[in-house]
């Protein structure tokens, strides 16, 4: 009996091209990929979007803010504070001046301090002549004068923090890290290791933790479950940062822990995306870090992303999702000219690196 072109499919048979190697990559120049992101969901004009994470976000809440999109800042700076030191003290950087949280764990707190379950033991850091927020050491450029002009910067923040929990609908957050540097006392997690650019390391008080996938997963679904008690009808958008580690404290080479905090982190992301109705997974990682890419993206030092590679990051999510068609929205080109001309971000690891000698 002779078999019939019907009787020869199997499951491959009928993939589309984007499901291919050959066809949507090897046989595709890099700068053309298509369909590397279909969204899981609207995100409707009208949604009010917050933003939060590792140094690379800025460049979603920055492009979100000049594409029409209802970018909500909780924490802006005074009227009459010059706009051109705005972001040198982190006013409109995020949804809040929370600076950068690099990992699941530090989000996890920041959302307990703000609703009062968790006040961290760490006392202030010294920093120069004045005092740090140990949770935002690079708030502004110079220290506080005092202990008490920190504390009320801090309540202030943390309000802040709250009614961005509250108010919410889509909550857009970008993984970083899986090290991190946290207290032996009561677990509080540091953006930065204490000493660094603040503050003294005392191995009796502070510890390095790399974190797992349990325990990433864990924070996640825990923070986002508290988040969706305060708005039942919130939605995420989970990323993972294409920048490289600055610097490992593990034994392994500084390649392989980058790869595999940024493994841990895209899986953990995943996972999330396909299994919760409510949570959405943007490839920023992939777009810029993909062998395919061959490097494109990447400036001189191999770590920082190019303004080529944010431009064409963002060019993918907001082929996706647009914004509403009010006056004076930009237009893509506007929208490329912008994000070409202003790529300067606030990123404490970075700062750290400098320290440290590193970067």
């Amino acid at each position: 009996m002779t078999a019939t072109p019907g009787d020869m499919l199997h499951p491959y048979s009928t993939l589309p091209d984007r499901a291919v190697w050959r066809k949507a990559v090897a046989e595709t120049h890099p700068l053309q990929l298509t369909g590397l992101y279909r969204k899981k969901f609207d995100i409707p004009a009208d949604a009010r979007i917050s933003t939060a994470g590792s140094c690379f976000a800025q460049h979603i809440a920055k492009t979100l803010k000049r594409s029409g999109f209802n970018f909500r800042d909780f924490e802006p700076a005074p009227s009459l504070f010059p706009p051109a030191l705005a972001q040198s003290y982190n006013y409109g950087v995020y949804s809040a001046r929370f600076c950068n949280i690099y990992t699941a764990r530090q989000l996890h707190q920041t959302f307990e301090r703000a609703m009062g379950g968790f006040a961290p033991e760490e006392k202030p850091w010294v920093r120069g002549d004045g005092f740090a927020d140990p949770f935002r050491p690079l708030l502004e450029p110079d220290p506080f004068e005092s202990v008490a002009e920190l504390e009320r910067s801090r309540q202030t923040h943390l309000s802040a923090v709250r009614e961005m929990f509250h108010q919410t609908d889509v909550f857009i957050f970008t993984l970083g890290l899986t090290e991190a540097w946290q207290s032996r006392h009561d677990g509080a997690v540091f953006p930065l290791c204490p000493g660094t650019v603040a503050g003294q390391f005392r191995d009796e008080d502070h510890v390095f933790k790399n974190f797992n996938y349990f325990e990433i997963f864990e924070d996640l679904v825990a923070v986002m479950g508290k988040m969706r008690q305060l708005n039942p009808q919130m939605r995420f958008i989970l990323t993972v940062s294409p920048v490289p580690l600055t610097a490992t404290r593990t034994d392994h080479h500084v390649l392989a822990a980058t790869l595999y905090s940024k493994s841990v982190l895209r899986a953990v992301a995943g996972h999330l995306a396909s299994e919760l109705d409510f949570v959405d997974y943007f490839p920023s990682y992939e777009i810029i870090a993909a062998p395919s890419m061959r490097g494109l993206f990447y400036d001189h030092n191999q770590r920082s992303v190019n303004a080529a590679g944010v431009d064409y990051v963002m060019s993918h999510f907001l082929k996706e999702h647009r914004a509403s068609t009010a006056e004076g929205q930009s237009s893509p080109s506007m929208i490329k000219q912008q994000l070409l001309g202003d790529l300067e971000v606030q990123c404490e690891e970075m700062m750290q690196a400098q320290e440290l000698g590193y970067a």
